[in-house]
Parts: C-alpha cells; sequence; structure tokens
C-alpha cells in the first residue's frame, strides 16, 4: 500500500485554524487539534476547555507553564485577558447548549457521511476500555465539527473509509477533514476535494481514500 509523508502536524493545525472565523468559541480535542491554538494568536477567537475555563491562550512554555490550567491533551496552556474559570457542570452546559461554534476533534476514522469514530481503538487490545471523555457531548453539541488528522495508520491504511469498523463517536456530524494530504469537505453527495499537499494528484489521495472522492473544479494546493 502507498504511504505519503504529507504536512507535518503543525501544518495540519495551522490550516485548521485558517478556516476558523472570529468572534468564533471553539474547543480543540486531544492531538493535532490542540496545536491549533498556537496559530490563533491575535485573532479575535475564543477557546472553551471542557475542563472549565473560557479563553484559553497558546500551549505554555517555560516559566508560564502552571499545570492547574491545561487542554484536552492535558498540556498546559496560557490565560488571556478576560480567562474565565467554571466547574465541570458549567461547562458542559455550554456544550450541551449549543453555545460551541466549531469543535476540532481528532480521529481513527471517518466515513464519506460524516460519521466518525474516535474513543476506542480495537487494534490497541484494551479489552473494550477507550477514552469517550467530552468527544461525544462536543462533536453533537458544536454547530461545526472538524476533524484534523493523519490521513492514514501508521501501515498506511486509509483513515477515511467507506464504513466505520470502530464504534462511533457521533453519527453525520462532520463537516470538514483536515489531514496531512488534503482538505476535504463532507457534503451531502459524498467527499469533496478542496485542497491537495502539493506534488500530490487526485489519483495519488484517491489510493490512501476509501470512499470516492469528488474534484472540486477549483481544486488547489494546501493554502497556508
Amino acid at each position: 500500500m502507498a504511504k505519503f509523508e504529507g504536512l507535518p502536524r503543525e501544518i495540519i493545525a495551522l490550516r485548521v485554524s485558517r478556516e476558523i472565523e472570529d468572534n468564533s468559541y471553539v474547543n480543540l480535542g486531544i492531538g493535532i487539534p490542540t496545536l491549533v491554538s498556537n496559530w490563533l494568536e491575535g485573532r479575535d477567537v475564543i477557546l472553551h476547555s471542557e475542563i472549565g475555563m473560557l479563553k484559553t491562550g497558546p500551549i505554555a512554555e517555560g516559566a508560564d507553564i502552571d499545570q492547574d490550567l491545561i487542554n484536552a491533551s492535558c498540556q498546559a496552556v496560557t490565560e488571556l485577558p478576560g480567562t474565565a474559570y467554571f466547574d465541570v457542570v458549567n461547562s458542559f452546559a455550554m456544550i450541551r447548549g449549543g453555545h460551541v461554534d466549531i469543535t476540532v476533534m481528532g480521529a481513527f476514522q471517518v466515513n464519506e457521511i460524516g460519521d466518525f469514530a474516535s474513543w476506542f481503538n480495537p487494534s490497541r487490545g484494551l479489552s473494550g476500555v477507550g477514552n469517550v471523555g467530552g468527544s461525544m457531548d462536543l462533536a453533537v453539541g458544536a454547530k461545526k465539527l472538524f476533524i484534523a488528522m493523519e490521513h492514514t495508520t501508521i501501515d498506511g491504511a486509509p483513515k477515511i473509509v467507506r464504513h466505520l469498523t470502530y464504534p462511533a463517536t457521533a453519527r453525520k456530524k462532520v463537516s470538514m477533514i483536515f489531514t496531512n494530504l488534503a482538505v476535504i469537505a463532507v457534503t451531502p453527495g459524498g467527499l469533496v476535494l478542496k485542497e491537495i499537499m502539493p506534488g500530490l494528484t487526485p489519483e495519488e489521495l484517491q489510493s490512501v481514500t476509501g470512499p470516492t472522492l469528488h474534484i472540486d473544479p477549483n481544486l488547489k494546493e494546501i493554502e497556508l
């Protein structure tokens, strides 16, 4: 099976950040999504952390590290002017009440109708033990759901599949998929390839993608 190097995780996060509009309330999930915070400095974007923090800043470094202030990946983050703190009950009331505009999450699998799996990977052999956290609430409660992930598994198998073989986190919720190889929109008519990694052809991308990709007439290289 073909394997393509693709863009680094930080650049996937940068591309996601460009799709987030100012004045949005955004929750960033574990993994690549947490890196998005580093590309929002100076933007009018309010980051929500389900642990009970609103208006989180970039990932903290050096003297700025405070382990009481963490993101979904348990990384220390900075606070910004106007940062607010509250308990987890109020945090999930915000999520379930539809007050989060965009959730960015990672995934093990995504299919062509916007179902995705993120909480349990059977290949790890942990006898049914997964990591639900707030993922289901965040996926269902947000107005838009973006997936940020590598395009294939470490073995080169597609992570964008025709049918989920892992337990679903949510059904028909994903609106856009950002990978190290492409930017893909999930539409009622299927998956639309909007942007592609420089040097990669649509045919090569299709070879590592399960469902058929419909090519946008204005297909372009990934814009950073």
